[in-house]
């Protein structure tokens, strides 16, 4: 009696009507992926327009008078009219000089030329430049220069330092945090707080008073009022004076002629192109190092194996979603011609077998077959519909069964 062993179960097909997965990201997933970025930007924004609206009040510029920020001056005028200096503010230049006993021209390069004549003709004891360029010193400090026009340093770090000079306010008040630009003292005047042979506080008589040339006014500010002698030393150069008036600079007026305008290197210290050189120097270096060969390619084993069948069908189904017949066509005929020259003993060549020598061997083979039908089928003008190209698989597949067995 003889045991008929069970078959084993038919593998389950895959459905033919599967719908393909397509790895191409979508707009939510890539909405999914970005919604921690878009809630942090969301907060920076959110952020970046409550400071802007808290930040809305009224800003002045550094050593305002009328500012009680740290970098105002409201605190030295406070001070001066308890000591009985009666302190003016004045948008006018002209009008401020011809009624002031003491008047203080912050950024005087800001005035027209015109208005640099009329401030140098008005009778005044005391007239106060604070960062003053070469044009406003040639009009209202004759004698007075720059120290970068002399070859010295032009600019110098504001600190405390000793006043080293006969100027009564500056041995009063001891060391001050002087800076800012620097100046030559000139035949007639008296330099203070020395710094690499120039001087940030100039003292030079002018007719019946004299003419102040401060280099920065930071030692006037409200937060530097109380470090070392600067109060000492503000009270002093501004409240000689029954009559204080405080020249506020119009800061959109274009620069008055032949003041020279600051370019970016003069803010930049010596040497900055050597530090240059070398940062390219060290990117060349590191896109080098970074362009490196990375060494003869490694074969590795597939982690997974996929059946044949299955990239045969996901290459059928791409083909099949773009309307490639004609693709997919002439991959069947290449596949059913490079089949049939070995078994036609015809020699392969790179790019399949010769047409013309594969035509002949197959109607050789089957006398009931012209060349001509078999070149239409084998070479022949792409199918137009599947309809078409399910009919040309068909075809190809008799061709080789009837080659194979005449």
């Amino acid at each position: 009696m003889t045991s008929t062993a069970p078959a084993p179960p038919a593998a389950e097909r895959p459905a033919a009507d599967t719908a393909p997965t397509s790895l191409a990201p979508t707009g939510r997933g890539l909405l999914r992926r970005a919604r921690w970025y878009l809630v942090f930007l969301g907060v920076l924004l959110a952020a970046a327009v409550g400071v802007a609206t808290l930040g809305q009040g009224h800003r002045y510029p550094p050593t305002d008078p009328r500012s009680y920020d740290a970098d105002g001056a409201h605190a030295v005028v406070a001070l001066l009219e308890r000591q009985g200096v009666r302190t003016d503010l004045s948008t006018d230049p002209a009008t401020a000089a011809s009624g002031a006993d003491t008047l203080v021209l912050p950024e005087p390069d800001l005035l027209t030329p015109a208005q640099l004549r009329a401030v140098a003709a008005a009778r005044h004891q005391r007239l106060v430049l604070i960062a003053p360029g070469p044009a406003a010193l040639t009009a209202l400090a004759p004698g007075i220069r720059t120290a970068d026009e002399a070859g010295g340093v032009p600019f110098a770090a504001v600190h405390g330092s000793a006043p080293g000079c006969a100027l009564p306010e500056a041995v009063r008040a001891g060391s001050a945090s002087m800076g800012g630009m620097l100046y030559t003292s000139g035949s007639r005047g008296d330099g203070c707080y020395p710094r690499s042979h120039g001087y940030p506080l100039v003292s030079t008589p002018d007719g019946g008073g004299d003419v102040i040339v401060l280099g920065s006014g930071r030692f006037l500010q409200n937060g530097e009022l109380a470090q070392d002698g600067n109060a000492s030393l503000a009270l002093g150069l501004l409240g000689s004076q029954p009559r204080l008036t405080w020249h506020l600079p119009d800061y959109s007026a274009p620069v008055a002629a032949g003041t020279r305008t600051k370019s970016l290197e003069d803010y930049l210290p010596e040497g900055w192109h050597w530090a240059g050189y070398q940062l390219a120097v060290a990117a060349v270096l590191a896109a080098l190092w970074r362009a490196r060969r990375l060494g003869p390619v490694v074969s590795e084993n597939l982690p997974v194996v996929v059946r044949a069948a299955e990239t045969t069908e996901g290459r059928a189904r791409l083909y099949r979603r773009a309307k490639a017949h004609g693709r997919a066509a002439e991959a069947l005929r290449r596949a059913a011609a490079h089949r049939l020259a070995p078994a036609l003993g015809l020699p392969l060549q790179a790019d399949g077998p010769d047409p013309e020598a594969l035509c002949a061997a197959v109607a050789g083979r089957l006398p009931e077959r012209p060349a001509g039908d078999v070149r239409a089928l084998l070479y022949g003008p792409p199918p137009t519909d599947d309809a078409a190209l399910l009919r040309l698989a068909d075809d190809l597949d008799a061709l080789e069964r009837q080659v194979r067995n005449p």
